[in-house]
């Protein structure tokens, strides 16, 4: 299939969406149209999907045509069932070889992206292991050495297991790199290419991301082959149904005191706080505790173990407060959020989307509440100018808006 030339704008009614696209791209508007297997096509109706959403209507079918594909789109809109239906539409079965690999950048993530597949391709006979940090490297070892058709990982760990030679790569068809914006970032970018070194130069490879900024565009040429991009306009980023406020806070200690008056408010639904550190994570977790107040908290730093628990804990709703750092603030869907506070501004203007996208998933009403100190001021003006959008200052009758 030939690369169209230049780029054209395509809006999406439904949800209100202007897509930058790139490439051969046609509007599936229903998944019976999609040329799926029967089985996958059973998988996604028992999974609970309907009819497709802007971003799966136009990135399913160049994806299943084995084209390299760079998808972006809102929080909460069904990007990861994108790539699975994807990998799932390429599998042979009766294979146990390693056809796709899906990277990404938290433990938690890859986990939830293996639930994804596995429930998708629930009558497809599929066996897809998580290998990620944390966990026992011998029981890596012992599945992939009976034989996996999808791994959903971490870079350090799939990297040591490539490396180990128990995952092989040598009929590896699909790569896919979710949340890629920070996969790409300084952090994960070398373990990247270490890992495609060892990929066959035929590997497709899929890219998707909430955010995707013009570096990270710039680094796919070199290891993809004339993508199809379908990219959202920044300014429809802002996650439509999702009301944004902010409190002024003189110091900041005074931010402590403003969310124990918030508490009742935060336990409405289900709420999530953000913190830049892991430190102040810790610290702001046994201060609501010190005052009897129930909470939560998760960071990188935690084992994953107890890193788990937490996630279950709080996807049952038996905890109604999450306190956390940023490895929560991509891609992990509990429907019941719709309260987001940043206690802290974040530290750039792509994770502020991360973040506030935890509340209203995919047409469901969210509000986030940021914490704003004077020089933070800066940071928050910087913000509503880089998506247009408009954060006022927080109303009374916050409760009435959840």
């Amino acid at each position: 299939m030939a690369q169209a030339r230049g780029s054209r704008i395509d809006f999406d009614e439904d949800e209100n969406i202007e897509f930058t696209i790139e490439g051969d791209v046609e509007v599936v508007e229903n998944f019976d149209s999609m040329g799926l297997k029967d089985e996958l096509l059973r998988g996604v109706y028992a999974y609970g999907f309907e009819r497709p959403s802007a971003v799966q209507q136009r990135a399913v079918k160049p994806i299943t045509s084995g084209r390299d594909v760079i998808a972006q789109s809102q929080s909460g809109t069904g990007k990861t069932a994108v790539f699975s239906m994807g990998i799932l539409q390429m599998l042979d079965t009766t294979s146990s070889d390693t056809q796709a690999l899906v990277l990404s950048p938290t433990r938690e993530l890859a986990e939830q992206t293996q639930k994804v597949i596995l429930a998708l391709g629930d009558f497809m006979n599929v066996q897809c292991h998580a290998c990620i940090g944390g966990k026992s490297i011998g029981e890596d070892i012992r599945r992939l050495d009976y034989g996996v058709q999808v791994v959903s990982g971490t870079p350090g760990r799939v990297f040591d297991m490539i490396r180990r030679r128990n995952l092989r790569t040598r009929n590896l068809q699909m790569l896919v790199i979710d949340e890629a914006d920070e996969m790409l970032n300084k952090g994960f970018k070398e373990q990247i290419y270490d890992i495609y070194r060892y990929l066959p130069p035929s590997t497709q490879v899929v890219l998707i991301s909430a955010t995707m900024p013009q570096e990270v565009l710039d680094m796919t040429k070199k290891f993809m082959n004339m993508p199809v991009k379908i990219l959202v306009k920044r300014d429809e980023l802002t996650l439509e149904g999702i009301k944004q406020f902010f409190v002024a806070v003189e110091k900041e200690e005074w931010k402590f005191d403003t969310l124990c008056d918030l508490y009742d408010t935060l336990t409405v639904t289900q709420a999530v706080i953000f913190c830049n550190t892991k430190r102040k994570v810790d610290w702001l977790t046994a201060k609501m505790r010190e005052v009897n107040f129930t909470v939560s908290s998760m960071h990188g730093d935690m084992p994953q173990k107890e890193r788990d628990a937490i996630m279950e804990e709080f996807r049952s709703g038996r905890s109604r407060v999450l306190i956390a750092t940023d490895v929560w603030g991509r891609g992990l869907d509990v429907q019941q959020v719709s309260l987001v506070i940043c206690y802290d501004l974040p530290n750039n203007r792509e994770l502020y989307i991360h973040r506030i996208g935890r509340s209203g998933r995919f047409g469901r009403k969210g509000v986030a509440i940021n914490f704003v100190k004077s020089d933070d001021v800066r940071i928050l003006r910087d913000i509503e100018q880089y998506y247009s959008t408009q954060i006022d200052e927080m109303p009374m009758n916050i409760t009435d808006m959840l």
